[in-house]
């Protein structure tokens, strides 16, 4: 984050050093503007030097030594900056370019504008005190989680970056007024559970590094970092948690533009609710439905209890989910669901030490523009050796059958995993660096696209007649009407987000409503309605699984609709995925002017 204006001096050369790959959307597609690929690559310089861990994420490695400065005067020149960037995008003239080219500038301009919205009207550098914690622990763990370079070479760049995080702590200090209670509570509670990965996990991952001086280097920052957080948890509970009265809503204005920027969606808040709570009805109904054909003497409640005692040993999860994959990949082959880029499956492994008090399952890809370590990983975490049996069965109950599918479904086949190798075949550098994860920093480029398909697929794949027997009517398939029940369990989890997630932002529903609503209409424990809400506060376009998924079968019904019988679904998914991680309206666009 420390990028004068004066940037552009020699620029053009670093830009075609740093993203060398040909692109085919400019060599394919005489509508593809060279100047736009350029500008392209000049605002990705930018964008990195301001979050280099995003750089580090994409697989940018010449970042690897910075961190994120977020002092008012950077955030003020940041703000800045991006609004120069957004008079080029808007200054060029279209006339002649290609529809994908369009795009790519209506999706950078709208990129540009959800970045000048975080940082000038959603504030979260100076709302959110859990924001410099996964700053400073999302910055380590992407130097940690991948081997893009050897363990001493990533180690030097760490202590580097750990070097800089007391003055991430201090800037928080100075830039946090009068943040929303329940966000300084947050922090408070998610401290602790950092601290003890920079004390433990993130040494461990350096435990084969041999050079004693870099050694003795990295324990001096580290335990710098560990200090300055011990510091910064005393600051939240004695100065800042008695002075948070802020208010987390976001109001209708802000939460429509948020969702214009970030996904492209023009459509009012009021009808966007309308059609989430139609969809919430009718997976209710569907719920009811399988539930009487697995057993109509008992409640639903009774059947999900019952479900979640059947799950694989502990010893054989990892194999299960490896069973699942080759299942899946092969219904997808024969059904035929979608035709895959490549036949590699990803590395089903335990979850690495630093990553379990984290993630429950998840799937760890190369960024867009990583060309060392490329191998993709789906990690998953086991129960603890010191637990009790009854806490391992407790812990198990979360990975029953249904779950291990869904997972599996969402995480990889046809889903996130299924994104990425699409991903990286995109003729275009501008969608490969609008795929990057970036809810470090604020925002969710394109939610509906990347949660909305793998959140679609969960349905789909069950749609299509995954885990059915053949043969079998489906009042007799108790194991398929399983499958389906977890999957509307989920979906109703992700209908409640959308609905809480609009009615909280916009002052219709209070916090405790919100846990009501997830408890009552989403079908959750209450502990999970309160973990959710309180997740709805700082993350208000978590609808983005639902009208994704929505705007997707939508799009897929009229496709259907104009093609007839000519219509496939396979090619209606691999032309989705085609288009690489854009908003589903620029999709939409694209899919329906052929």
């Amino acid at each position: 984050m420390n990028k004068t204006f004066a940037i552009f001096a020699g620029l053009f050369l670093l830009a075609t050093t740093l993203f060398a790959q040909p692109s085919s959307a400019a060599k394919n597609d005489t509508g593809y503007p060279p100047q736009l690929e350029q500008l392209g690559d000049e605002f990705m310089k930018v964008f990195f030097e301001f979050q280099p861990s995003a750089a580090t994420r994409a697989g940018v490695h010449e970042y690897d030594t910075k961190l994120e400065d977020l002092s008012a005067e950077r955030v003020e020149r940041q703000i800045s900056i991006y609004r120069e960037w957004e008079k080029k995008f808007g200054a060029l003239d279209t006339k002649g370019w290609s529809g994908w080219a369009r795009a790519d500038r209506d999706m950078m301009l709208s990129f540009i504008r959800s970045r000048i919205f975080e940082l000038q009207d959603q504030r979260t550098w100076q709302q959110d005190p859990d924001h410099y914690t996964s700053i400073a622990s999302d910055s380590t763990f992407v130097i940690i989680g991948r081997n893009f370079d050897t363990p001493e070479a990533r180690l030097r760049s760490l202590v580097e970056r750990e070097k800089q995080m007391p003055r991430l702590f201090a800037q928080a200090k100075q830039n946090l007024q009068n943040p929303p209670r329940v966000f300084t509570q947050i922090a408070i509670e998610q401290l602790p559970g950092v601290m003890n990965f920079f004390l433990a996990d993130v040494p461990d991952a350096f435990a084969d590094v041999h050079n004693t001086e870099l050694n003795r280097e990295f324990l001096k920052a580290n335990a710098g970092v560990i200090n300055a957080m011990q510091d910064y948890l005393s600051f939240l509970k004695d100065d800042l948690l008695p002075r948070s009265n802020g208010d987390f809503r976001l109001g209708a204005d802000k939460l429509h533009r948020k969702l214009e920027y970030e996904e492209m969606v023009n459509e009012p808040l009021n009808s966007l609710l309308a059609k989430g709570m139609a969809n919430l009805r009718r997976n209710q109904q569907e719920f009811a439905r399988v539930s009487r054909l697995i057993d109509p003497k008992r409640t639903p409640q009774q059947i999900l209890a019952s479900v979640e005692k059947e799950h694989p040993a502990p010893q054989d999860l990892l194999q299960a989910f490896r069973d699942k994959l080759v299942g899946m990949r092969q219904f997808c082959d024969e059904k035929p669901i979608i035709t895959t880029p490549s036949r590699t499956l990803p590395k089903v492994q335990e979850s690495p030490a630093y990553m379990r008090a984290l993630s429950f399952a998840s799937m760890d890809a190369p960024g867009p523009f990583e060309t060392r370590a490329t191998e993709a990983f789906f990690n998953v975490t086991l129960p603890e050796d010191n637990l009790s049996p009854q806490q391992v069965e407790e812990y198990m109950a979360a990975f029953n059958w249904g779950v291990v599918t869904s997972t599996a479904i969402h995480e990889v086949i046809p889903g996130h995993y299924e994104q990425y190798l699409w991903n990286d075949r995109v003729p275009s550098r501008i969608r490969q660096f609008l795929s990057l994860d970036l809810s470090n920093v604020g925002s969710h480029f394109a939610g509906t696209n990347v949660e909305g398909w793998a959140h679609y697929t969960e349905q789909m794949m069950i749609d299509e007649g995954y885990g059915r027997t053949p043969g079998l009517p489906e009042a007799k398939d108790k194991a398929w009407l399983k499958l389906r029940l977890g999957q509307l369990q989920d979906a109703l989890l992700r209908n409640a987000r959308y609905i809480v997630a609009i009615q909280m932002h916009t002052g219709k529903m209070t916090f405790d409503q919100g846990v009501n609503f997830f408890v009552k209409e989403g079908y959750q424990t209450r502990e999970n309605g309160v973990r959710e809400t309180r997740r709805g506060t700082s993350d208000p376009t978590y609808l983005m699984y639902t009208l994704g998924k929505l705007q997707i079968m939508a799009l897929r019904d009229e496709m259907k609709q104009r093609q007839g019988a000519k219509f496939s679904l396979r090619e209606f998914h691999d032309e989705f995925m085609r288009q690489g991680v854009a908003p589903v309206a620029i999709i939409r666009q694209a899919m329906l002017a052929k």
